[in-house]
């Protein structure tokens, strides 16, 4: 496969759900499933669905999402709604549900079926070669957990979709380039060294707390967790001086046979949650360099709180993965006003945030990363087997920490807390709603 693409532009399967960004977490959350709607019509707009096969995805069922998550879990998310909620106070703590971060909203348990179904179906067709190159942004949804749900992520598509991809690849690899941490799919892949997880992240007083540097793996997937904490202000050069040497290294130690990419846009300047300074080009430099080993790759999307960056951002990947250049200029679509005032492709950074990542610190971090990966003997040679259905491998046996819900870090925390005007325009993004005080 990897010979064809060399040759010619790859085959790009891309994933849209009409129905998807009509969902809505509640006038006053900072996720938006609308970003969808807006990134597929620059998608449209700037001529890109003539370059892929474009695909309404699969609808995911009960039984494919408990092939992670527990059967009592799912079946709350279906039988929850804002109607009923009264009935379900005590599983509402126990699955961290209705508070600030995972409300209850109508179509709940739709939405996740939606969003979870368009990553298997993008599994699918990398597992039988009929693409080079899958793409669902309604996915990525890399906080939930197996018996919860946790920083506006209900049910975990990654996993889902890594254990569908499991079943024939040996090894695959997960990177995570939102600027939160990927602890989900870590957490759930954490024992085995068929998966190999890489999170680039903000780290210190920063949801969900976890990440650090030397969180690294145990048991069989010792040293398969790789962690790269980072400070805010990370800028397109300092995030390229640590993302290539170690996605080189990883690359050439782990030898994955797929890559799955989340392609968080809560990383890019200007988030409403977000601390970095990358621009578009910068963030989809990333996705220009995995594409380059070419190795079947899925795209996923993930964070992303200024919806007109967000579907600015996941427009410019997608032409990326379909080797297409875009004009700055953005194309009249129905959503035009949203890109005011700039109206370009690419908006500017802020000029003047300040970058608390020195070099010094930077090297330091690529430095330990290489170490870790020097402990690991070559890529491991995995005997296939089939993944049990259910997926009671990695976290089962592990005793669930009991967690006080009320003292649990919430993503929405940060709203209060993070923000001081520097990088948080006080904007709705256009979309008639009103936004939290900060």
């Amino acid at each position: 496969m990897s010979a064809g693409m060399s040759h010619s532009k790859p085959r790009v399967a891309y994933f849209y759900d009409p129905d998807v960004g009509n969902f809505h977490y509640g006038p006053m959350h900072p996720m938006k499933p609308h970003r969808l709607s807006v990134t597929h019509s620059l998608v449209l707009n700037y001529g890109l669905h003539k370059k892929m096969q474009i695909f309404q995805p699969y609808i995911a069922s009960g039984p494919d999402m408990t092939r992670f998550h527990s059967e009592e879990y799912i079946e709350f998310l279906q039988k929850v709604n804002p109607a009923n909620i009264q009935s379900f106070n005590k599983s509402l703590t126990h699955y961290n549900v209705g508070a600030a971060d995972c409300p209850v909203f109508d179509g709940l348990y739709e939405f996740c079926s939606r969003y979870t179904g368009a990553s298997l179906e993008a599994a699918e067709k990398l597992n039988t070669e009929a693409a080079d190159i899958a793409i669902n942004w309604s996915g990525g949804l890399h906080h939930a957990k197996k018996f919860e749900a946790s920083g506006f992520c209900y049910v975990n598509d990654i996993v889902v979709a890594i254990l569908e991809l499991l079943k024939y690849h040996g090894r695959v690899l997960y990177i995570d380039i939102d600027i939160h941490h990927g602890d989900g799919v870590q957490e759930a892949f954490y024992l085995t060294d068929r998966v190999m997880t890489v999170s680039f992240h903000k780290y210190g007083n920063f949801f969900p707390g976890t990440g650090h540097m030397y969180e690294t793996g145990a048991g069989s997937g010792r040293c398969y967790s790789v962690n790269i904490p980072l400070k805010e202000g990370m800028d397109d050069m300092s995030y390229e001086f640590v993302f290539q040497p170690i996605m080189q290294k990883v690359m050439e130690f782990y030898r994955p046979n797929v890559v799955v990419l989340q392609c968080g846009a809560d990383s890019l300047s200007g988030d409403r949650l977000g601390c970095f300074n990358l621009s578009t080009r910068g963030h989809g430099k990333c996705v220009e360099f995995m594409k380059k080993f070419n190795i079947p790759l899925m795209l996923l999307g993930g964070g992303g709180y200024t919806v007109r960056n967000v579907a600015r951002l996941w427009a410019y990947e997608t032409s990326i993965c379909c080797e297409e250049d875009l004009a700055n200029e953005l194309p009249y679509t129905e959503y035009f006003e949203y890109f005011s005032p700039d109206f370009t492709l690419h908006p500017e950074v802020n000029p003047r945030m300040e970058n608390a990542n020195s070099s010094a610190y930077l090297q330091a971090i690529v430095e330990t990363i290489e170490r870790q990966l020097d402990l690991l003997a070559g890529a491991p040679s995995v005997q296939m087997h089939d993944v049990p259905d259910g997926f009671h491998g990695f976290m089962k046996n592990r005793p669930k920490p009991e967690e006080d819900p009320d003292k649990k870090p919430q993503l929405m925390d940060f709203l209060k807390t993070e923000h001081n005007g520097e990088y948080y325009d006080g904007e709705s993004d256009q979309d008639g709603e009103e936004e939290p005080e900060t």
